[in-house]
């Protein structure tokens, strides 16, 4: 399937959150079931590693060998889905990582050791990269430059508050079932759903970013300009975006680093955290609260961040986020108990909802919609990259001390100067309230 070249009448594709409710809604609805893919792996893997993979459990590193494949296809896969929905469209995009996700459950319920899981998380990463990024590109393809820290905060709700319900869903299941059917039994039941409704209800939005970028063209753009960063040619290649995005801008070079940051935290909570609270005598039922938690408060926290970018600004918002993250990092490892830990997963779920659809809107601020989806794509590949990274470093640190709390440390001072990079080198892009751009 191809989207024909030719651009469609503007007055045919408004903008707005209001006018594009229904398609706004299931697209809300399909992040939903992208997030409780990847949530059904966030309790009940890492603990039960070892007794049903054969995990050691002093090889942190074998441990963290499903996160790093997964970091890299799907850190990959989010630039080749941008680039490619601006070719093919963006639901044929979000098809095929429904598709991807089939083998998930099959690998891991038949698993004769740990490298199934592994390859499972191969097509995980397929998924999450295409299906997760087009719900993105879609929502900011509807909706106005000053609705999109609101819509990227409803979009990241939606995905992070099913992280943390399967979590919560899945611990229950695997203490009255066993993990593997469990995990199998959650995650067909949710991959049909989600491919099911893809089909049926989710509208091509490609046809409304080339009408903006007819308006913006035409000179007929209303309400907020945006100031899209500048030294690209119209209609760049690969190559020419990604050099700019990576390397080139300083704010996006900075809103880049503070992605990879992120996901160096966000790796630490789905490996180490579920680890480090077994090993202080919590059952897979408390985790699964503790790290629900954590998703479930960044998951609805991101319904008042994202619109409060939207009154603020996006920078504050995130370098606050960065720094609120790191000291709910630090305090995992200061405290102890069910009551206290649940505390410090609160912190650092509200400080990843300050900062998380915030990077992503900043992102789309400053990014002309003839290019963006391959710009968000950009940024959303070194993002996740952190995964693999944050798997590689963590993984390392932990193995060599041979304790965990380390790795909180060290990732606590990454998202401290993460957030003083932010602070010092990037502009800000609201629309309304950007005064220059570097």
């Amino acid at each position: 399937m191809r989207i024909s070249p030719a651009p469609p009448s503007a007055e045919l594709h408004l903008q707005g959150i209001g006018i594009n409710l229904h398609q706004f809604i299931w697209q809300a609805v399909q992040v939903s079931f992208v997030g409780l893919v990847i949530g059904m792996e966030r309790n009940v893997l890492p603990v039960v590693a070892g007794q049903d993979f054969g995990v050691p459990k002093s090889s942190f590193l074998y441990l963290m060998s499903f996160v790093i494949s997964f970091g890299l296809v799907k850190g990959a896969l989010n630039f080749v889905a941008g680039r490619l929905s601006e070719r093919i469209g963006r639901k044929p995009v979000l098809v095929m990582g429904w598709v991807a996700a089939i083998p998930i459950p099959l690998l891991i319920y038949f698993a004769p050791n740990w490298w199934w899981v592994v390859a499972a998380n191969l097509f995980l990463g397929i998924n999450q990269g295409f299906a997760w990024s087009m719900t993105v590109t879609s929502k900011v393809d509807i909706t106005r430059a000053e609705q999109r820290g609101l819509a990227t905060g409803i979009n990241e709700f939606a995905g992070y508050a099913a992280v943390g319900l399967a979590g919560i869903v899945t611990g229950y299941l695997a203490s009255l079932y066993g993990p593997r059917p469990a995990l199998l039994g959650f995650a067909l039941v949710v991959i049909a759903a989600g491919l099911g409704t893809a089909l049926l209800f989710v509208r091509e939005t490609l046809p409304w970013a080339r009408a903006e970028s007819k308006r913006h063209a035409d000179g007929k753009h209303q309400g907020l300009k945006p100031r899209f960063a500048e030294g690209l040619p119209a209609h760049p290649s690969s190559l020419q975006v990604f050099a700019f995005v990576s390397f080139h801008h300083p704010t996006f070079s900075a809103l880049c680093q503070a992605g990879v940051a992120n996901k160096v935290a966000d790796t630490l909570l789905w490996v180490l955290f579920p680890l480090y609270l077994h090993g202080h005598g919590l059952d897979v039922v408390d985790i699964g609260w503790v790290t629900g938690v954590y998703g479930l408060s960044w998951g609805a926290s991101q319904l008042w961040t994202g619109p409060l970018s939207d009154h603020i600004g996006r920078k504050p918002t995130i370098v606050a986020g960065l720094w609120l993250l790191a000291a709910g990092v630090v305090a995992v490892t200061l405290v102890t108990g069910m009551a206290a830990w649940l505390a410090a997963a609160v912190a650092m779920g509200v400080g990843m909802a300050l900062l998380y659809p915030n990077l992503i809107a900043a992102v789309a601020d400053i990014s002309h919609p003839n290019w963006r989806s391959s710009s968000l794509g950009t940024y959303r590949y070194w993002r996740d990259t952190g995964y693999a990274l944050g798997a590689l470093v963590l993984g390392t640190i932990a193995q060599a001390a041979g304790l965990i709390a380390p790795a909180f440390w060290f990732t606590a001072a990454l998202l401290a100067a993460s957030g003083l990079w932010v602070l010092l080198r990037s502009q800000e892009t609201h629309p309304r309230l950007a005064s220059s751009m570097a």
